[in-house]
C-alpha cells in the first residue's frame, strides 16, 4: 500500500461547518463542567445578545422602516434560522405571544445534550423581538438539546413568571 500524499481526495468530512460546531459543542461540554449548566447558558445568553443586536440592525434595514410589526419580528426568526440551516416555522401569532416550532437544530447533533446552547436561540429571539416590540420574554418548551424530538418556543410580549426576559 502506498502511503497518501497529499489529503485532498480523501474520504474526510470534516468543513468548516462542522468545524465550528464541533468547537461550541465541545466548548459548552466543557463550560457546563466546569462551572456548570447556569453559568454556561448566562455566557451563550450574552454572545447571542450581541448577535441578536446584529441580526436586528440587518432586518430592520432590509424591511426600510425603523422598527419590525409582530408579524415581520416572526418572520425575521424564520428566517434567521433558514439561513443557519434550522427548522423554524410559525405555529401561531396571538397579541402578546408568537409560538414557533423547529424540526431541525442548527447546531445539528452537537446540540445533543448540550442544553446551554439553546440560550443561543433565547437571546437571540428575545434581542430581535425586544428591539422592536419593546419587551421579549422566551420561554423554551420544548428542546432537541433535551431529548425532544422537536422544538417549541415562546416568544412572550407581556411579563410573566417563565422564561427569559429581554427588554427594548
Amino acid at each position: 500500500m502506498q502511503a497518501v500524499a497529499t489529503f485532498e481526495d480523501a474520504p474526510i468530512t470534516r468543513d468548516r461547518d462542522v468545524f465550528v460546531r464541533e468547537l461550541l459543542s465541545e466548548l459548552a461540554t466543557l463550560l457546563e463542567s466546569g462551572v456548570g449548566l447556569e453559568q454556561t447558558a448566562s455566557y451563550i445568553a450574552r454572545v447571542g445578545d450581541r448577535i441578536g443586536s446584529e441580526m436586528n440592525c440587518e432586518y430592520v434595514g432590509a424591511a426600510g422602516n425603523g422598527k419590525l410589526s409582530v408579524d415581520q419580528v416572526a418572520a425575521a426568526l424564520v428566517d434567521l434560522k433558514r439561513r443557519i440551516n434550522g427548522g423554524f416555522s410559525v405555529e401561531s401569532i396571538e397579541e402578546d405571544c408568537i409560538v414557533l416550532v423547529n424540526t431541525a437544530c442548527p447546531f445539528g447533533r452537537y446540540v445533543n445534550g448540550r442544553r446551554s446552547l439553546c440560550m443561543m436561540t433565547s437571546s437571540v429571539f428575545g434581542r430581535l423581538a425586544a428591539d422592536n416590540l419593546g419587551y421579549a420574554r422566551v420561554e423554551i418548551d420544548e428542546a432537541i438539546a433535551r431529548g425532544d424530538p422537536g422544538c417549541r418556543v415562546l416568544v412572550h410580549l407581556s411579563p410573566g413568571d417563565a422564561g427569559f426576559e429581554y427588554h427594548g
